[in-house]
């Protein structure tokens, strides 16, 4: 490795492991709840998980404003226009409190009817509604964890965010043990555990950003800047149309699952979907760094950094994920245990964890490459491939398998892998096939 690689293979470490710890610590806040609440049985983890795919899908109108926040403010570093950065800063508040305001106000008022939507039984439906409406609550602080976030580590600061995360996990773990334990809270408690976490965490990430030198400006030079927003909507609106229709897929995939095999089916397959999802983490640690990167080659018009940033990212993220699919696989049943005390949805759940195993590597191959997609501010190619492999690889095998085949759990995993195989070959198509796959976009 040459001495200019092996400054960049530093500097990616150096910024994408602090964003692997707070990928660990979101997770590890996922896994509290589930765990906690699944001492409490089968019910109440089906309460909890219900709702879900609904979060997912709120999330992801904050998650695309934050996707263009980072592109764009980590290009205008790398272009060196602190005074386009301190503007861009701007829209990312603006776009916090947007977003908060609209998606919090739409989730409290939709929350008694989402868990009849998602196919819960009558049993668990008003535990759910409370449930969601509870952890929408704090919205707003929500927005700006996930906006201003991205706005902070566009700058390669990746620290800051991770000890927020830190703190903000402390404090719903012992939030967690308090309310569902010592004040018999249950569901409710994990409820106002999380979204006091929430809060925490959206007020420390609005000061870290107010910290942040290349993004700092003044309050009476705070205005709305149509062009920049323009320029905002331009890259973020098709992250939002990719992640409106794959959790729309994701709605739908969850209710078939949910109405053709029930309560312990499917308290088995939310778990082993929770459990899953610290293996994700190297891929999405070196995906943010990755952006970040690729965002500021883009600024400074370096195309030779761009590509080896992007080559790196990808045999670094491939390579941590077969490692990682080893131990999901190693680990399974074990890790079941940690979120039920019931032997069917242990292994069950655990079948279903070996199975994806396999398909580890393929799944960081999608992150890393949508990733450098993102940083290069090209979102539409995203857009196509997600939305087409969601809905005609996932949703339409998975409805032969259940609904017209009846088959089981197992077949329904085995159309979750097929996608996410199918979404790695054509982002990879992309990439090593494309005439300009790693050539810079015109701005």
């Amino acid at each position: 490795m040459s001495r200019w690689n092996k400054s960049l293979f530093r500097t990616l470490a150096l910024l994408s492991l602090p964003t692997m710890v707070e990928e660990i610590l979101r997770t590890l806040l996922q896994y509290v709840d589930t765990a906690m609440v699944g001492q409490l049985g089968e019910q109440a983890t089906a309460a909890v998980s219900v709702t879900t795919t609904i979060t997912w899908l709120v999330n992801s109108i904050s998650a695309s404003a934050a996707t263009a926040v980072l592109a764009l403010i980590s290009q205008a570093v790398g272009a060196g226009d602190r005074g386009r950065a301190g503007k861009l800063a701007q829209q990312a508040l603006i776009l916090s409190v947007g977003c908060g305001v609209v998606c919090g106000g739409a989730s409290i008022a939709l929350s008694p009817f989402i868990p009849v939507w998602m196919g819960a039984e009558p049993a668990i439906q008003a535990q759910a509604s409370r449930y969601f409406f509870i952890v929408s609550l704090p919205m707003v602080f929500r927005s700006a964890n996930s906006i201003l976030g991205a706005a902070i580590r566009a700058t390669q600061n990746t620290k800051t965010p991770m000890l927020i995360s830190l703190g903000a996990n402390l404090l719903n773990a012992g939030l967690n043990y308090l309310l569902i334990y010592v004040c018999a809270l249950g569901v409710e408690g994990a409820a106002i555990a999380s979204a006091a976490s929430y809060t925490l965490s959206g007020a420390l990430m609005f000061l870290a950003y107010r910290r942040t030198p290349l993004l700092r400006w003044r309050w009476r030079e705070f205005s709305a800047d149509r062009g920049l927003l323009r320029h905002c909507a331009q890259v973020g609106v098709p992250v939002l149309g990719t992640s409106v229709t794959s959790c729309l897929g994701y709605v739908v995939f969850a209710g078939m699952v949910s109405d053709a095999m029930g309560t312990t089916v499917f308290a088995a397959h939310s778990i082993a979907v929770t459990a899953e999802t610290i293996f994700y983490i190297p891929g999405y640690g070196l995906r943010t760094a990755t952006s970040a990167l690729v965002g500021a080659a883009l600024g400074e018009g370096n195309d030779s950094r761009l590509k080896a940033v992007g080559r790196l990212s990808v045999g670094l993220t491939v390579a941590m994920m077969c490692l990682s699919g080893v131990v999901l696989y190693l680990t399974a049943r074990p890790l079941m245990a940690l979120f039920s005390p019931s032997a069917a949805v242990v292994e069950l759940g655990a079948e279903m964890l070996r199975l994806v195993a396999f398909s580890e590597p393929f799944f960081g191959l999608m992150i890393v490459l949508e990733g450098i997609l993102y940083g290069m501010g090209r979102t539409r190619g995203a857009f196509l491939i997600e939305t087409g492999s969601m809905w005609g690889v996932r949703i339409l095998s998975t409805y032969l398998c259940v609904g017209v085949w009846g088959l089981g759990l197992r077949a329904v995993w085995y159309c979750m892998i097929a996608d996410n195989v199918c979404k790695a070959l054509l982002f990879a198509g992309i990439f090593f096939l494309g005439r300009d796959g790693w050539r810079r976009q015109k701005r």
